[in-house]
């Protein structure tokens, strides 16, 4: 039988819970009208709200034109030779940062070194025959009737002419023994380099310009001699200047054609003189041209080594100046209704992630297509109309890229902001 005190705590339980109930009823179940109004709250707060979402988003939205067809531009800087010669030293490496103006390559410069003492030379030999000339000119232009008179001065001015031929001589002389000895050389350097390319050591480019410098500095001593024969000939002929000059006398008639003749020589040889100089500054020039220079701060990348001969125009390296690189975004045409000079703009890099500012700096003339090989023509009667991109040009602002991160031909997603 169950115990009678567990009987009388049921009992009063129940009784509390009667009591409870009669003092506090539960709410009526509400009405179908108040559950339809309840839910028209409901509609009409989400419809507020997705409202107020949709404007918001739309002026956001409408605040900035974004693509993600950009890429990082900027102008490579080829570099090449002006010259033709032997590459001496490479002084940088690839992917090595320069400052602009530092020595990039070196060509071999012996054989301008020798070009420039020529030219000086034959600066020196045209200036003294001009000055050998400028004196007969005076000795020329004396009065006819003066002429029938020996002098003293006349035979001065002939003996001076006579002592500048000697020194033209001796000049000759001294080149001749300078050009032998360079051709000795080349010659020497011709053998050497047909046993090594006997051997196969050296390439055959290398013999044929051996053979070519042999060949120039053959014709070098041929021409040395031939100066030596004119100098030679100038003396004789001021010495026989001497003779006319003491039987002035008896060819005065002749007296004003050797004027205008004898006139004639010196302003020739004031022209072969400022031809030689001219030649001497060509020589000066391209002996500076073995150093070739960085024309601007930048990368090098693609360089040469040493031991090429190269041509003029040849490309030795690239330098590639991260330092004023530039966005170049295509746009669609309908995203450019609002779009103008001078808009902020953030670059956001695809490699890194980080974002850059910058400006519109303009916008191209045309679409891209019409730039390609072959553009569009949408007059052949199968037109369907595309939306085309249009290159906008975006410069980041000063210093934005100092640690060079962007790099030519990344891609990047460019946001102008039209606001």
């Amino acid at each position: 039988m169950p115990d009678q005190g567990t009987a009388d705590t049921a009992e009063r339980s129940s009784s509390s819970a009667r009591d409870s109930a009669m003092r506090n009823p539960a709410p009526p179940p509400p009405s179908a009208d108040s559950r339809r109004r309840s839910r028209k709250r409901w509609v009409i707060a989400a419809v507020v709200v997705v409202l107020v979402g949709a404007v918001v988003l739309w002026r956001y939205f409408s605040d900035f034109e974004s693509t993600d067809d950009a890429q990082v531009d900027v102008h490579l800087y080829p570099v090449s030779a002006r010259i033709s010669g032997y590459v001496e030293a490479v002084h940088v490496e690839d992917n090595q940062y320069v400052q602009a103006g530092s020595t990039l390559v070196e060509i071999d410069p012996e054989d301008y070194k020798v070009a420039v003492s020529k030219a000086e030379a034959n600066v020196d030999t045209a200036e003294a025959s001009a000055r050998a000339l400028k004196i007969d000119v005076p000795i020329s232009s004396v009065d006819t009737s003066s002429q029938l008179e020996f002098t003293s001065s006349d035979i001065e001015n002939a003996k001076a002419a006579i002592v500048a031929g000697e020194k033209q001589v001796a000049a000759a002389q001294a080149r001749i023994q300078e050009a032998e000895a360079q051709n000795v050389k080349s010659q020497d350097d011709v053998q050497r380099y047909q046993l090594l390319l006997t051997k196969e050591e050296v390439p055959k480019q290398i013999y044929d310009h051996a053979v070519a410098a042999a060949q120039t500095d053959t014709a070098a001593v041929s021409a040395a001699k031939a100066d030596e024969a004119t100098a030679e000939q100038n003396v004789t002929e001021a010495r026989s200047r001497l003779v006319e000059a003491m039987a002035r006398n008896q060819s005065a008639e002749a007296g004003p054609q050797r004027v205008d003749s004898t006139r004639a020589r010196a302003l020739s040889a004031l022209a072969d003189v400022g031809d030689k100089r001219a030649e001497l500054d060509q020589a000066k020039l391209n002996l500076s041209y073995t150093e070739i220079v960085s024309p601007v701060s930048g990368e090098v990348t693609k360089k040469v080594v040493v031991g090429l001969n190269v041509e003029p125009g040849e490309q030795l390296l690239t330098v590639v100046p991260l330092d004023q690189i530039w966005i170049t975004a295509n746009f669609k045409e309908t995203q450019l209704k609002y779009m103008r000079q001078g808009q902020k703009v953030k670059i956001t890099c695809d490699s890194n992630g980080r974002s850059y500012d910058g400006y519109v700096d303009s916008i191209a003339g045309a679409t891209g297509p019409l730039f390609s090989l072959l553009p569009p023509e949408n007059a052949t009667g199968n037109y369907v109309k595309i939306v085309q991109r249009v290159p906008v040009k975006i410069v980041l602002e000063r210093g934005a890229n100092s640690d060079h991160q962007l790099r030519p031909g990344m891609n990047v997603e460019a946001k102008v902001y039209l606001r």
